[in-house]
């Protein structure tokens, strides 16, 4: 036979109760005896339950319990919740209030964000706990409910690169658009994070998303870090270039591209952004310039982020997992940085010897190479561009054309079309029509000969 249990813990408090006062139930005992008796019963030490200790209670609470039970029965020794259950004592009208007002007007802040920034400026205690206000926020229909699908047809399991830069996240941010004089200017956050400590080797605020701006952005991140084993990326344009192919190839880089429409596959690289959004970009405010929001960033990445406890991490922090005695760094030398983003393409010299290279004309000195193909290289790195032809073991600068310097500068005369340039007792005889007339009038000789032959030709009647 199963046992009888209670049904839940106030039941089992109840019953707690009565085995103390129960030997006063059954007893009817004058006042001044049952005040004796009280008061036996409060010298008593006794362990509630789910207590690891034993207590006393006082002469009023038995006497309450007491009472309870003659008017209500088990009933009444059941305990009863608080009035103000869930509504938080540390949290007065006026701070409720500013909690209610934050979330109204910034609803994507995090409760972690905003205990966070209301006890920087002075105006929270640090007994409010983040669960005290999660309370608050489901009272008032403030709380946030994330929406959890998981019918997708792909099995997620959660994964870890092995070691630090053994896998490099890359992606881009939108961020708000600024509006200077009179000029819209998107804002680009392009960042690059380390799978196994969830560090950010690089990040930068641009106003593009091109693939040389990326590829800056990687240069500055393998000089301090060094080479990474894999680069995993989006199916964005800015990630799909021969440029980056190249360059990640000919430093040993494995490049990896996320499967088109699957967010969910790039989890890292997309909580990232959405402590980036929490914590700088949701709460902006009046921004100058670029400038302005990436100090912002770094300055939020430097003192909090790297700095504070990872979830994915089991607690430690990014900036230590992270740190130089954790990995090995594969040291890049600057020649070999700059073979790696060397371009080489082919190119036609025009015949006034220019030389078309990313859109800008380029001319050089060397007028035999009008005309031809030419291997053109110019390395990534150089700001402005620099390139030169490669030919037949040469290296020929290139340098841009100025049209302004070309007018003024003096041209070689034309050579003239009916006199050679040699004096007339040197010139080289050459006419074409006569020698074609001289031809003729051998082929008639011999075919009059052919004819007569005593000789005699008749040259009128040829000619």
């Amino acid at each position: 036979m199963d046992l009888l249990k209670p049904r839940d813990h106030a039941e089992e408090i109840a019953l707690f109760r009565h085995g103390i006062i129960g030997q006063l139930c059954a007893r009817d005992l004058e006042h001044g005896d049952l005040v004796e008796a009280l008061r036996a019963l409060a010298k008593e030490r006794v362990r509630p339950p789910g207590s690891a200790c034993t207590r006393s209670f006082a002469v009023p609470t038995l006497e309450r319990w007491l009472y309870a039970y003659r008017q209500r029965g088990l009933e009444g020794l059941c305990p009863r919740a608080r009035r103000d259950r869930g509504r938080g004592r540390e949290l007065d009208p006026v701070l409720r209030q500013l909690l209610c007002d934050i979330r109204r007007e910034h609803p994507g802040a995090s409760v972690p964000l905003i205990l966070r920034t209301l006890r920087e400026d002075g105006r929270l205690s640090a007994t409010v706990s983040a669960s005290t206000v999660r309370r608050l926020y489901r009272q008032e229909g403030l709380d946030k409910i994330p929406q959890r699908d998981g019918k997708g047809p792909t099995t997620r399991l959660k994964w870890q690169a092995e070691r630090p830069d053994a896998l490099w996240h890359g992606d881009v941010c939108h961020g708000p658009t600024l509006h200077l004089d009179r000029r819209r200017i998107p804002v680009r956050i392009h960042a690059l994070l380390d799978d196994a400590s969830r560090f950010l080797v690089a990040i930068s605020v641009e106003s593009d998303e091109k693939e040389d701006t990326m590829l800056r952005l990687l240069v500055r991140a393998v000089r301090l870090y060094g080479v990474p084993d894999a680069l995993y990326l989006d199916n964005g344009a800015t990630y799909r270039g021969d440029a980056l192919r190249l360059f990640c190839s000919r430093l040993g880089i494995t490049l990896l591209h996320a499967r088109p429409y699957d967010p969910q596959a790039r989890g890292k690289m997309e909580r990232f952004w959405r402590t980036l959004r929490e914590g700088v970009l949701d709460h902006l405010g009046a921004i100058t310039s670029l400038d302005d929001i990436s100090s912002r960033i770094q300055a939020f990445i430097d003192v909090h982020y790297h700095a504070s406890p990872h979830a994915g991490l089991m607690g430690r922090a990014p900036g230590l997992v992270y740190a130089p005695g954790q990995r090995e760094i594969d040291a890049l030398s600057e020649t070999r940085l700059r073979d790696a983003l060397t371009i080489r393409q082919r190119r036609r010299v025009h015949r006034d010897t220019t030389v078309s290279v990313r859109g800008q004309l380029f001319e050089l000195d060397h007028g035999y190479l009008a005309g031809r193909i030419v291997t053109v290289a110019y390395c990534l790195l150089d700001e402005p561009v620099a390139p030169v032809v490669e030919i037949e073991g040469q290296r020929i600068p290139l340098r841009p054309v100025d049209p302004v310097h070309n007018a003024h500068v003096k041209r070689p005369p034309r050579r003239s079309t009916t006199s050679g340039a040699l004096p007339t007792e040197q010139q080289v005889a050459f006419d074409p029509g006569g020698v074609l007339r001289d031809k003729a009038v051998r082929e008639a000789a011999r075919a009059a000969d052919a004819k007569d032959p005593d000789g005699e030709e008749d040259l009128d009647a040829i000619f």
